[in-house]
């Protein structure tokens, strides 16, 4: 077993059949492109691959907030639970704008990745899950960290370029 599949969420869609080879199925993830005075809030995910918990193999990239959709969840609910749950900052539905929607796959995984823009929200951005993110930090649009997770990265470019808007 590598140590992806030891993770918990790995483990789960293992079992309910989205990673089997005979059923294989996408997941929903939702990514929000949290942007303050033209600077976009990332966040470090640690360099160990089961504490980084990206079944897309994010470990040591910079990313968004986001995550991966309840079942039964609406996507501005999930993008709203998952910004505070993993930085401290409250968002509103009413205040997120769909930006963009990806198609995002690896050689061992699927996603569907729904981009929000985020311009009003209340609080300061913490390390919420240190186990997973080790650091926030803001970052102007013209001077971006290397690497950034690829799904957080095609919503960002998607912005810039004003494609993809709903």
């Amino acid at each position: 077993m590598t140590s992806s599949e030891k993770s918990p969420s790995r483990r789960f869609f293992v079992r309910m059949g989205y990673m089997s080879e005979k059923n294989k199925k996408p997941g929903v993830g939702v990514g929000v492109m949290i942007l303050n005075d033209n600077k976009v809030l990332l966040g470090k995910r640690h360099e160990e691959p089961e504490k980084a918990s990206s079944l897309l193999h994010g470990e040591g990239t910079w990313t968004m907030p986001g995550g991966k959709l309840h079942f039964k969840e609406d996507l501005e609910e999930a993008a709203c639970r998952e910004v505070l749950e993993e930085t401290g900052i409250k968002i509103k539905k009413e205040n997120l704008r769909m930006i963009s929607v990806t198609n995002d796959i690896i050689t061992d995984a699927h996603f569907v990745t729904i981009g929000f823009l985020c311009q009003d929200f209340e609080g300061e951005p913490k390390v919420m899950e240190p186990d997973e993110i080790t650091e926030w930090r803001w970052f102007k649009l013209d001077n971006l960290p290397i690497p950034i997770f690829f799904p957080s990265e095609k919503i960002i470019k998607n912005f810039i370029n004003k494609s993809n808007r709903f």
